[in-house]
């Protein structure tokens, strides 16, 4: 690893004060600093020195001259080393705040900007981990990370998860594959008093969603003694919660056939196989003929995927949301429970409550907002950067 001596220098253009980066803003972009014949020509990821417009160094960078986001803050020490004992330093704090919300070993280990470490998320099942490397800089240094990893956590597998919308932005490639140990199959997760399958090879992102642990719960506390309908399921979120909580009987919907087969080994994992039912196909079209067919439940969660992934797909988005709070509204048995959710950082709370509440209404349904939810803590929020606030989960009691 260079010295900081001989690091490159990526340099703001006038104006660009370093003042707001001395704050925590995470991301230099491309048109806030000089992007001459020699920075453009440096590898992608290399780590470099950002000096302000009177070549005063502030900060140690990450950089690539392929990206919007040209430079990643990693330091703003300008002696400080991107070495082995700079990554464990960071990997092991974030380790023990998640010891101390978390009794078992299940939960998201690192996430990114938030944790310090930017484009670097890490899940953990148990002595399995999945790591994304979706920045040019953390593929760089692929091996480096994953070996302090395995010290930091003792782990036994690391599997490097190259899928996904962030890696592609970076000019990644999305070839995944073992980096430490080998494949075991889907992987048993004990959450909320449920089993749930991960497949961390062929699932979803890293093969199951920690950051709705907590709206789970919350769910499953309102289900209890009722029916629950949960639409885009994937293996059985909020669903198998309920059950463990109290639910007489949900059915989980989602046009993923493996996804629903790991539901349905969950449930039997979880002692709940007579009470869980599945059903593949559209979401929407399927809460469609639910009604038509007079069906109701007591409890209606409607977790989809991201309808707005960009700001550019916004509005697009939004009308998504709405359609799909008019279609779940139309389900609930007089007294019982909406559960709308968004994962889309383009479309934030105030404007995922407005459309959520129109929707209802066009539903011909009225009703209190009940709860409000988030992220789980091992999901932290970076203070500035409005994307790490993405999820949010409303919970709705309809008249």
């Amino acid at each position: 690893m260079e010295n900081n001596s001989s690091r490159p220098v990526l340099r703001l253009r006038p104006k660009k004060a370093p003042q707001r980066f001395r704050f925590g803003a995470p991301w230099i972009f491309a048109d806030e600093v000089v992007l001459d014949r020699r920075t453009k020509g440096l590898d992608p990821g290399t780590i470099v020195e950002v000096q302000d417009e009177n070549r005063v160094p502030f900060a140690v960078a990450a950089f690539n001259p392929h990206s919007k986001i040209a430079g990643r803050i990693l330091d703003l020490d300008v002696n400080a080393e991107i070495d082995a004992d700079w990554l464990k330093t960071r990997i092991t704090r974030c380790l023990e705040l998640r010891q101390r919300l978390y009794d078992a070993p299940f939960y998201r280990l690192i996430h990114a900007e938030a944790d310090g470490l930017p484009g670097v998320v890490v899940d953990r099942f148990g002595d399995v981990l999945v790591f994304q490397p979706n920045a040019a800089w953390a593929d760089l240094l692929c091996d480096q990370i994953t070996a302090v990893l395995v010290e930091v956590t003792g782990a036994k597998t690391v599997y490097k998860s190259a899928t996904g919308r962030a890696r592609s932005l970076d000019g990644l490639d999305d070839l995944s594959s073992f980096v430490h140990g080998s494949s075991q199959g889907p992987i048993p997760v004990t959450m909320n008093g449920a089993t749930y399958m991960a497949d961390i090879e062929g699932g979803q992102k890293t093969g199951l969603f920690f950051d709705q642990r907590d709206n789970h719960a919350f769910a499953a506390r309102l289900a209890s003694g009722g029916t629950v309908l949960d639409v885009f399921s994937h293996v059985g979120g909020f669903g198998l919660a309920a059950l463990s909580g109290g639910a007489t009987a949900a059915l989980a919907v989602d046009a993923s056939e493996p996804a629903l087969d790991l539901a349905q080994a969950g449930a039997k994992a979880s002692g709940f196989k007579d009470k869980f039912a599945v059903q593949k196909g559209d979401a929407v079209k399927i809460m469609r003929d639910l009604h038509d067919d007079g069906q109701r439940f007591d409890t209606v969660v409607c977790d989809p995927p991201a309808f707005a992934p960009s700001k550019a797909a916004a509005e697009a988005g939004k009308r998504g949301y709405e359609r799909v709070a008019i279609s779940g509204a139309k389900l609930v048995a007089p007294g019982g429970y909406l559960v709308l959710c968004s994962c889309s950082h383009a479309v934030d709370l105030n404007a995922f409550r407005e459309v959520s509440i129109r929707g209802i209404g066009r539903a011909g349904r009225r009703g209190q907002l009940v709860h409000t939810g988030s992220a789980g803590a091992d999901h932290p929020e970076h203070l500035q950067l409005a994307e790490t606030s993405y999820l949010k989960a409303l919970f709705f009691r309809l008249d």
